[in-house]
């Protein structure tokens, strides 16, 4: 049977930890109670304290009428053992808290630890009632500015479809116009264009009315500014009650206010000629904004919900110890009062969760339940065996695959020194490509894997849908399949080059291998993961197009994978000139090689993930208006000059060149260090009292932190490399490079796991369990 105080540790909501009920703490004070209750051994006691000193004859009969007047009154009420009072404090003069304090009626033989016990365990108590009231008070706010929101929506939708059906029904009636006009001599001055312009202001004023009946004002409605062409603009804004954007600082108003965007378009941009007053395309993105954070609002009340039934049985089950240890009843008196307190007597959640239940059903699912239930709750992923077999049946394929292979490859004699360079030209970069792409796979596996056993919320940070998000399993299945494929591919090109096939026929393997994963990452039909496969191609939309996108937590966290994975983006550039240029017909490898095109393009590459990165960080010190980022974008412009700094160096080992080197590396070491140790994994901080760590940690070993910051300060200064450049021959020079972007890619590997722990313990340090959505119709409290 498990324990509970590890069933909780395992249900608990992470983000909300702090806030549950400190049951391990409650059951170690039982446990000195019990202790306390041991009797003493005999030796123990002085004479004057002793167990039979004092006894009187009478004892029996004192022990006996007590048995008789216990079974005499037992049909009566038992006198309370402890009293539970209820007191009120306002600290802020208008928000009024309920404070429990316990006092003992009957005194306990270890009196001092049981009123430790009932002091603790007053205060979790009250620490779960302030909680729950401030959250179920938050979300309540959000739910009567999504009702509100709603409201507006569905009278713009509604004038929208009457609109439409009006402007079908008028193009009859001026088709049948404009020919009696035709055969008139009035054609000038129609009346058809002077009621284009009366039916347009007729509408302005209709869609006016009906947005003012659901609290909307228009800023200078009174007299309303024309635009050019004569039609009127206007700032919508929507009011909302001060006792709901109050409720919370940063949660009902803040979903209202700060996140979301000022939907004027609805208003003032008219398509040109067609006088479509609202945006077809707004009003859809606008529906679907509003569906979403009815979806969040939903799932943090579960939550809410799922906090008060834990905490509940809590309660419950430490009072029960209680008992059993002190050997009194004093859990029925506690727990009557524990399910009058807030956070078990209040129904404000249930009913809103009816509530939204009703409202997404009706407007978003078409009355049906079914398929409302299917956004609000959605079905988490199982754990499927046949996964876990395919990984073990690929991994033992791969391990298989690669002896054959290294056998093949020593027989064949294709690393000596005749037939080197053409094996490498034409299979290494291909090749590496695949083993990079299929090692970070197993990394980000691994990441996965201790994310979910250190239960760090990961698909709540990067905002992955939870019945589609890519798990442990999965990125291990598929980091071995690429592995399984390649190796493959490699033993299938050795076999046919010693069956004496064409050397022009046989190199085109690479080719092939990387035009069917092409294919299967762009492939519509949803096999082979297609939700993970869009996501990612659309992330790197994002990143290819940083300034133009809002930058996501995903979205910056997989720049800085490419950070890592320069090596392969060289690769991919070899590869596709190489077939581009049909050097594999040729075999002239010069012309990739020194072609100018192709040493300029060297640099771009080096360059792009790190041009990405810093204008996500411009873009994000644009919307959020913190300088951190753009001293974070220092960090990569000074990685950017030291990576073109190497290649330079690469080509033109001067010793001017060497000292620019060394100045520009140390300088991007040192910058990256620092930003790795103290702000993205939020460590080396000197007041901690973890040393020189941080004050929450998830792991518990303290010396997993500081080997990884051993760690990842030697695989940052694997630029030296350069420098010393232990090379011999062309194949330990191919293999040497292949070993540092490995090291690197590990190294990227070991970083994810810190940074995202960081990122959760931020979350949970602000209690944010719930996604804040943008809203489409914003409080203005100023004419922006």
């Amino acid at each position: 049977m498990v324990k509970f105080s590890k069933e909780l540790e395992a249900q608990l909501i992470p983000e909300w930890k702090e806030a549950f009920v400190n049951y391990c703490q409650l059951k170690k004070q039982v446990k000195k109670i019990k202790i306390s209750r041991k009797p003493k051994p005999a030796s123990l006691y002085p004479i004057a304290h002793h167990p039979d000193f004092g006894r009187s004859l009478f004892d029996p009969v004192r022990k006996l009428a007590r048995t008789f007047s216990d079974k005499l009154f037992s049909s009566s009420e038992k006198p309370e053992i402890i009293q539970v009072r209820r007191r009120k404090s306002s600290e802020d003069g208008d928000d009024v808290e309920e404070i429990y304090q316990t006092e003992l009626v009957q005194l306990f033989s270890e009196e001092d630890e049981v009123k430790v016990f009932f002091a603790r365990l007053d205060e979790e108590l009250n620490k779960v009632n302030q909680f729950h009231k401030s959250k179920e008070t938050e979300f309540v706010g959000r739910g009567e500015i999504l009702k509100k929101q709603l409201d507006i929506f569905a009278e713009l939708k509604q004038i929208l479809s009457d609109r439409k059906k009006r402007s079908l029904s008028g193009s009859n009636s001026q088709r049948s116009f404009s020919s009696s006009a035709r055969n008139s001599d009035f054609s000038a001055g129609s009346p058809g264009e002077l009621s284009e312009t009366q039916s347009e202001t007729s509408r302005t004023d209709e869609i006016i009315e009906a947005l003012e009946r659901n609290g909307v004002s228009f800023i200078n409605s009174a007299t309303r500014h024309k635009t050019k062409g004569g039609k009127p603009k206007m700032s919508l804004r929507v009011d909302i009650p001060d006792a709901v954007a109050g409720s919370d600082g940063g949660g009902a108003r803040s979903i209202a206010t700060a996140t979301s965007v000022l939907w004027e378009e609805l208003v003032n941009n008219p398509r040109s000629g067609g006088g479509d007053f609202i945006n077809r395309k707004k009003i859809q993105c606008a529906e679907k904004m509003i569906r979403k954070a009815f979806v969040e609002l939903y799932k943090g009340l579960g939550l809410l919900k799922t906090y008060s039934s834990l905490n509940m049985i809590a309660f419950t089950k430490i009072l029960k110890k209680f008992d059993k240890v002190s050997g009194q009843q004093a859990s029925s008196s506690y727990l009557k009062v524990v399910k009058r307190s807030q956070f078990t007597s209040s129904d404000k959640v249930v009913r809103l969760m009816d509530e939204v239940e009703s409202i997404f059903t009706k407007h978003f699912a078409n009355n049906d339940r079914k398929k409302a239930m299917k956004f609000l709750r959605p079905h988490q992923q199982k754990d499927s065996h046949m996964v876990t077999f395919f990984v073990g049946l690929f991994t033992g394929c791969f391990v298989s695959l690669f002896s054959i292979y290294i056998i093949l490859a020593h027989l064949s004699g294709i690393f000596t020194s005749g037939a080197q360079v053409s094996y490498l030209e034409t299979v290494y970069p291909v090749f590496s490509v695949f083993a990079l792409l299929s090692l970070h796979m197993f990394m980000y596996g691994c990441n996965l894997f201790m994310w979910k056993s250190t239960r760090i919320n990961y698909t709540f940070i990067f905002e992955f849908a939870p019945n589609t998000a890519l798990r442990y399993r999965d990125a291990f299945l598929m980091g071995t399949t690429f592995m399984t494929s390649v190796v493959a591919a490699m033993v299938i090109h050795l076999i046919l080059r010693a069956a004496g096939f064409s050397a022009s026929e046989v190199d085109t393997i690479p080719g092939i291998l990387l035009l069917i994963f092409i294919c299967v990452l762009i492939c519509p039909f949803d096999t082979f993961y297609r939700p993970t496969r869009f996501c990612f191609i659309r992330i790197l939309r994002n990143i290819v197009c940083s300034p133009f996108y809002k930058v996501l937590m995903v979205d910056f966290f997989m720049a800085d994978q490419l950070t890592s994975q320069i090596p392969l983006l060289r690769h991919i550039e070899s590869t596709a000139c190489y077939f581009m240029a049909q050097s594999f017909r040729t075999h002239e490898y010069n012309t990739c090689k020194n072609g100018r095109i192709y040493r300029e393009l060297a640099y771009l590459i080096s360059f792009s993930p790190y041009f990405w990165r810093a204008m996500q960080c411009i873009r994000r010190w644009w919307d959020e208006s913190n300088p951190d980022h753009l001293v974070n974008m220092g960090k990569y412009v000074s990685a950017m000059v030291a990576a073109g700094v190497r290649i330079t160096y690469a080509r033109e080992s001067t010793t001017g060149w060497l000292s620019v080197l060394l100045v520009s590396s140390v300088v991007a070491t040192l910058y990256q260090l620092y930003w790795d140790f103290v702000k993205d994994w939020g460590l080396l901080n000197p007041k901690s009292k973890n040393a020189w760590l941080r004050d929450d940690l998830v792991l518990k070993n303290k010396n997993y932190y500081y080997f990884s910051i051993v760690v990842n300060l030697v695989l940052r200064v694997a630029w030296i490399e350069t420098i010393v450049r232990f090379r011999v021959n062309p194949v330990q020079s191919h293999l040497l490079d292949f070993l540092l972007a490995s090291l690197e890619v590990i190294r990227r590997g070991h970083w994810n796991f810190y940074r995202v722990e960081n990122e959760h313990l931020n979350n949970v340090g602000h209690f944010r369990a719930v996604k804040t959505v943008p809203l489409p119709f914003r409080d203005m409290d100023s004419d922006d």
